[in-house]
């Protein structure tokens, strides 16, 4: 069983088709790489996969199910990015990561010894433990994106989107996140991660997919990154601009 399938979703915001008949599978224990320009509907096809976007027609099943239920098993997790969350919102960074166990919360709704063990775990895997009491506004733009991984990682999420992961962060966070989607694929989880990183990719992921509101390719990453596929997505000959004197 796949872990994520999208079978020919359409999605329109009134006059504007942001995703057209689009339809691809992702098995669990993989990373792939969602890559396209900005407006290509890679955000869309993250909140229609996490069920906040209802197709316009197809159909949207994570691990066998509706969205919905996946999202409330605690099954799917999401990373935004940054410009969607309150970062001055009072809360700290274990805060933050607590509540990727509130969907295994008990009938009290308060955690556990088992629920700060699995808090206290994840962020010694992102090497948050000494900032855990930090207002997570406070953090640098890597170590806010290594928060949020650490929520899907408590969360023990069986898929995991992660939408721009690696803007804005520094070198140190961009090889903490890499290693841990590959560590979480090896414990069989799936990744869904979008980029605009071409080169970082074929290192990061297993297969990638070519958005521009419909998938232009899907397969492993150096077939996807062939440069007639890159100039149907971006426009662009991107061989030769690197080719161009500096």
């Amino acid at each position: 069983m796949n872990a994520v399938e999208v079978d020919r979703v359409t999605v329109r915001y009134g006059d504007v088709l942001a995703l057209d008949g689009v339809s691809l599978a992702l098995g669990a224990g993989r990373v792939c790489g969602l890559v396209g320009v900005n407006g290509s509907g890679k955000s869309t096809l993250f909140k229609a996969i996490i069920g906040l976007v209802r197709p316009d027609r197809g159909a949207v099943r994570v691990r066998g199910g509706p969205p919905v239920r996946a999202r409330r098993a605690g099954e799917l997790a999401y990373v935004p990015q940054s410009e969607a969350v309150d970062w001055a919102f009072p809360v700290s960074v274990r805060d933050v990561v607590m509540t990727g166990r509130q969907g295994r919360l008990g009938f009290t709704r308060r955690p556990r010894r088992a629920d700060h063990e699995a808090v206290d775990r994840a962020l010694d895997r992102v090497g948050l433990t000494d900032l855990a009491d930090r207002q997570v506004g406070r953090l640098s733009g890597g170590q806010r994106k290594r928060a949020f991984v650490a929520r899907g990682i408590a969360q023990e999420a069986r898929v995991l989107l992660l939408d721009e992961p690696f803007a804005g962060v520094d070198k140190r966070s961009e090889g903490t996140i890499t290693r841990l989607l590959r560590e979480l694929a090896a414990d069989g989880a799936a990744v869904l991660v979008s980029t605009h990183d071409l080169h970082a990719l074929p290192d990061l992921a297993d297969e990638a997919v070519l958005l521009m509101r419909r998938v232009l390719a899907h397969g492993p990453p150096h077939e996807v990154l062939r440069p007639d596929n890159l100039v149907r997505a971006f426009g662009l000959d991107v061989t030769a601009r690197a080719e161009e004197p500096a």
